[in-house]
């Protein structure tokens, strides 16, 4: 019974986007610690991810999502104003931060409105 709840898409696809918020904010981290490494280059989640994502999300198939793992990669959109070959730059990664931890917030009350659904259902108490 419970195994039929925690595998729905909705429900997988909200945790997958949690893991990807951590992940991301693991890269942001490291990112502001190399600030001043030369030729450091910003690290982010791998693009690919998303379009996995929303391919495995429209075909409502919880293998397919669960087997979607996000990794990290080098971005190579961003490219380095600066003579030590840094790609970094302090304002772009504390609006990431920041960016970051309201998708973090959103999806940590998606997750527990889906709990606290369950919880209700199965206690009877809110």
């Amino acid at each position: 019974m419970l195994d039929a709840i925690f595998s729905q898409p909705n429900y997988l696809a909200a945790k997958k986007m949690l893991d990807v918020t951590v992940l991301r904010h693991e890269a942001i981290a490291s990112n502001l610690a190399n600030l001043e490494t030369p030729n450091y280059k910003r690290l982010d989640v791998s693009p690919t991810f998303e379009s996995q994502l929303q391919k495995a999300v429209a075909s409502q198939d919880p293998s397919q999502i669960s087997a979607i793992q996000p990794e990290l990669a080098v971005d190579s959109s961003a490219v380095s104003g600066r003579s030590d070959g840094n790609t970094v730059t302090l304002e772009s990664e504390m609006l990431r931060l920041n960016q970051n931890t309201v998708e973090h917030t959103l999806e940590t009350q998606l997750v527990s409105a889906s709990l606290a659904k369950m919880r209700l259902a199965i206690t009877g108490k809110g």
